[in-house]
């Protein structure tokens, strides 16, 4: 029986070995790591699920924010990285992470304006993802604009993705 539990409970070699194994040694070269670069996953958004006792999936929120070219900036949530365990995939894993994610956003209010970088047709039949909002936004580094995605309040505004950095009190 798989169980959805908060990440912060769970070991960050198995974490990164779990991501090593589903997405190749090299993911950190991907523009989602420079997206998210130097901030910690929101943990009351980042989940393990587990069968028994073992790491089969993980769903991982983070602080980002889009930097308006016009000025001033928008906070939004990145999802992802979504890994399930290779052996596992097919299982509905990552969908029941991804919608335990968005739930937990919606009553925490981090969900009015969440992103991420994936296959739009996925994303947008079972998450409510599109690229309406996100046309005139860039990212630093490639990426498939049609593939640069959000949900909730996301004003049409144009510029670039970076992380959302606290600042010291």
């Amino acid at each position: 029986m798989t169980t959805i539990a908060p990440l912060t409970g769970t070991a960050d070699n198995a974490v990164e070995q779990l991501l090593d194994r589903a997405f190749g040694p090299d993911r950190h070269r991907r523009t989602a790591y420079l997206i998210r670069q130097g901030t910690a996953a929101i943990p009351h958004l980042s989940f393990a699920a587990l069968d028994r006792d073992m790491l089969i999936g993980t769903i991982q929120c983070w602080p980002v924010q889009l930097v308006r070219d016009d000025g001033g900036s928008i906070p939004l949530v990145m999802v992802g990285p979504i890994a399930v365990e290779p052996t596992r995939q097919g299982e509905g894993i990552g969908q029941r992470l991804t919608h335990h994610a968005i739930r937990c956003a919606e009553q925490s209010d981090d969900a009015a304006a969440m992103m991420l970088i994936g296959d739009p047709e996925y994303y947008g039949r079972f998450f409510g993802f599109d690229a309406t909002a996100t046309a005139r936004w860039r990212a630093p580094g490639p990426v498939e604009q049609r593939r640069l995605l959000a949900r909730g309040t996301t004003p049409l505004a144009a510029g670039m993705l970076a992380p959302r950095l606290s600042t010291p009190a």
